[in-house]
């Protein structure tokens, strides 16, 4: 026992180190506040309604109609029944949000590093690149929560495979299944996804190297747990993972019926997002030295650049006021590359680079190419529109591929790997595999490289780069001469702290060489380097400034005397903010309301086609049959509700109903459609899982008797509920200005099934016969009951396995 312990005492006291790290960087948790993310704050204000529901009847909605009319809930935060992956996420981030983040970031590299029989003290200090590499910080400071969280278990679910294909069977296939749960409750696809690509060439690494070796029957066992791992980990997962790719179908991810857009110009027909959105943020092929050159490209579009800088005083210059010229210079635009908005560069480190490139020359085998090419594979990705080829290859026909935005975030991939090559340099360099000449020459060879690289960007700056941006336009040309001069003295100044890092890292590794350093020292002075070389840059973009107190970040949003009014209205409808505060801060407005606006990134495609084409140019008749009872307009800094008297109400009886032809038209119609007296559709598509729908409700009738005396009122409204009474003399069809989900919503007549119809694009339709009736919408999902047997089905599944693979190491110990 006491040997165990002492086993174990140094990853006890490097996890000890990790929490201490995480917490110092973030040490304003200790005082209880908390970060400010901007993210996060539209997250709270969509995720209202149904955290409010759940308080009140202690049940979960998986319906919210706070935002963008109404939508499920899957992508906000919904619980699921049986999740007990997620029970362990929650344990495994026990730390105050975002140190718990960091603390995974580094556990999970760490245990990487020690799966490739790394000594733990380089592999902690391999955690240490990679925790702090900027881009991982920087989107904990803008409120990518979910990314980094996914991000955060990458490492692990590469231990779990890499130990498997060491033939440790039984703790690899543990080890994968737990870590890929845990990678998918992230529940951020994108970031899965690209690791399955790094996946992918770790696996083909590892054929080429058993077919050489002759030991393909050892693999394909090892692919063979690694599959049943990887159904188990969806299993573990099955409710989230089966609501996400049903929505999915109906999202702004999935295929639209629509070949227009709104100015009436053919549409890019795709089954996923179209090639300009996927690539509107794409990598320069000059950026890539930000990964080596913190501001190479000037860092983020506002940097504080001080009262010394030629921006200040050309703006007091030019008749500024300083106050003005200071404003000015702290947010001056000091990025020059395409990409439209960049936070801060997404710098990776001059000391894990110089690491990373004696690598290149000291490490050899499976390991260095897997390394190799999962970095370059990332950074030629993460080109986009800039490298068109090989983007618009795998937009085409690589699978999945065209589902995701913004193929900068790829970098992640290369984030992780170079880390790695980067502390192998030292671990080959540590051992006697090699002669200290050929180490002495793989030194010499990635100083000319890297110092090299530093002298010709010094000397030859001007000649080589312009320092201008397309984002430049409009800026006064004396002005502009003076930001472009702050540009070049940035360029200069990082590439020369840069050439520093380099040199002072080699002077390390020489005078090791030279027997001057022992290897504990070395490591002892690359973490000080690192965490020097990283920690001085994320402070610039998140640092304790984040920080505001807990009820800033619980509450971000404080009510308006528009919201107040509107607030004293107990009844249920819509409402449309045009205040200039709304359209800053688009989750606001479903903080407190049924909002026709939000913010999310997989909206309902319908509803976001019906926005581009009708509510974004204020379509009175469609602004009605969405039921706006209210609209916040803004006059001369004034905020004040605009009552719509107008608005359709909750359900009416229509006197026709018209078949159109396809989606294009339906779309165009309701430019002047009147739609209290007229509803429209393309197809019959009668929903109801119970309901039977009979021959001839196969075929719509349309025209309907209305008379004055008929009637239909809404009596109960729930997120997930509605109740209606309707009384009418005749056979009629009610419209509901209520989203259209034909995955959940069941209508139901006086407690019997009834199937119900998508009009009007967006919302629901049903007729009615004659008399009084009870009229009755839940929300039903059947892939929550569905997903949630399966997930408890994998959870026993998986607990038989554990036991059994404990049952097993123990009496092996024993034999």
């Amino acid at each position: 026992m006491s040997f165990s312990f002492k086993r174990f005492l140094p990853h006890l006291l490097v996890l000890i180190g990790f929490v201490v790290l995480s917490l110092a960087y973030f040490s304003p948790v200790l005082q209880g506040k908390k970060i400010f993310q901007s993210d996060i704050m539209h997250y709270i204000g969509m995720a209202q309604q149904q955290k409010e529901f759940a308080k009140a009847t202690g049940e979960e909605t998986y319906w919210t109609n706070s935002a963008f009319g109404g939508m499920p809930t899957y992508q906000l935060g919904a619980k699921y029944p049986h999740n007990y992956i997620k029970k362990l996420d929650l344990t495994l981030r026990f730390l105050p949000r975002p140190a718990d983040y960091l603390f995974l970031y580094f556990i999970g590299f760490y245990i990487l590093l020690l799966s490739l029989k790394v000594d733990f003290k380089l592999a902690a200090l391999g955690a240490l690149a990679f925790g702090f590499s900027t881009y991982l910080i920087i989107i904990l400071g803008v409120g990518h929560n979910s990314k980094a969280h996914a991000i955060a278990y990458m490492p692990l679910v590469l231990s779990g495979i890499i130990l498997t294909f060491r033939k440790k069977y039984i703790v690899g296939f543990l080890l994968t299944t737990v870590a890929l749960g845990l990678e998918i409750v992230a529940n951020h696809f994108q970031m899965t996804y690209y690791l399955l690509l790094l996946v992918i060439v770790l696996g083909i690494a590892y054929l080429i190297d058993a077919y050489r070796k002759k030991v393909l029957p050892h693999f394909f066992k090892s692919v063979g747990l690694l599959a049943v791992a990887a159904i188990l980990a969806v299993g573990l997962n099955a409710t989230n993972i089966m609501a996400t790719q049903e929505y999915v179908k109906e999202s702004t991810r999935g295929k639209s019926e629509l070949t227009i857009n709104p100015d009436g110009s053919p549409k890019e027909v795709s089954t996923g997002l179209s090639k300009d959105y996927i690539t509107e943020y794409s990598y320069g092929f000059a950026e890539t030295f930000n990964l080596y050159i913190p501001k190479f490209m000037g860092g983020g579009n506002s940097e504080d650049i001080g009262k010394d800088s030629e921006t200040y005083k050309t703006y007091v210059n030019m008749g500024a006021s300083p106050i003005e010229a200071l404003e000015v210079s702290k947010n001056a635009p000091m990025y020059w590359g395409d990409q439209p908005i960049v936070e801060a560069p997404a710098y990776v480190g001059a000391v894990i680079i110089f690491l990373f490139v004696l690598g290149l020359f000291l490490v050899k085998g499976r390991l260095k190419w897997w390394l190799v090419c999962g970095t370059i594979l990332s950074l030629l990705l993460s080109y986009g529109k800039n490298l068109g080829f090989l983007t618009d290859f795998f937009i085409d026909y690589v699978p999945l591929y065209n589902k995701f935005r913004a193929v900068t975030s790829i970098q992640v991939i290369l984030e992780l790997c170079i880390p790695i090559l980067g502390i192998f340099a030292l671990v080959r360099l540590f051992n006697d595999f090699q002669k200290d000449e050929e180490k002495l020459k793989a030194l010499r060879n990635t100083v000319i490289i890297t110092a090299g690289l530093c002298l010709v960007f010094l000397l030859f700056k001007s000649t080589l780069f312009d320092f201008r941006s397309p984002n430049d336009q409009g800026i006064p040309e004396p002005l502009l001469d003076a930001i472009i001069k702050d540009r070049k003295a940035l360029f200069t100044t990082d590439t020369i702290r840069t050439l520093i890092l380099v040199l002072l890292s080699a002077g390390i590794v020489y005078f090791f060489l030279k027997k001057k350093l022992s290897e504990t020292l070395v490591v002892v002075v690359f973490a000080a380097l690192i965490l020097f070389d990283l920690v001085s840059i994320d402070k610039q973009y998140v640092n304790n400034d984040k920080f505001v107190s807990a009820l800033q970040v619980d509450k971000p949003y404080q009510p308006t005397s528009a919201d107040k009014e509107i607030l004293k209205d107990d009844g249920h409808f819509r409402v449309l903010d045009m205040s200039s505060e709304g359209q800053r801060k688009p989750g606001r407005a479903a903080y407190f309301h049924n909002s026709l606006f939000g913010y999310h990134a997989a909206k309902l495609g319908r509803y976001n086609e019906l926005m581009e084409f009708h509510i974004y140019n204020n379509n009175m008749n469609v602004l009605n049959m969405l039921n706006t009872k209210y609209i916040i307009a803004e006059e001369q800094g004034q905020i004040f509700p605009y009552n719509n008297t107008d608005a359709n109400g909750n359900a009416w009886f229509v006197s026709k109903l018209k078949q159109l032809s396809n989606a294009n038209a339906e779309i165009k119609a309701l430019d002047s459609l009147d739609t209290k007296d007229e509803a429209i559709y393309t197809k019959v598509n009668l929903t109801n899982k119970d309901a039977i729908v009979k021959p001839n409700q196969r075929v719509l009738p349309s025209d309907f008797e209305v008379d004055s005396t008929a009637s239909i009122q809404l009596q109960e409204f729930k997120p997930n509920y509605l109740k209606y009474e309707s009384n009418n003399s005749n056979d009629g069809f009610a419209v509901f200005s209520e989203i259209y989900y034909d995955n959940g919503w069941q209508a139901y007549l006086d407690g019997n099934a009834m199937p119900h119809q998508r009009v009007n694009y967006v919302l629901r339709g049903m007729e009615v016969p004659k008399g009084n009736h009870t009229i009755e919408f839940k929300f039903e999902p059947e892939v929550v009951e569905t997903g949630s047997t399966i997930a408890l089905a994998s959870s026993t599944v998986f607990g038989i396995f554990l036991l059994l693979g404990i049952f097993y190491t123990f009496k092996k110990k024993d034999n």
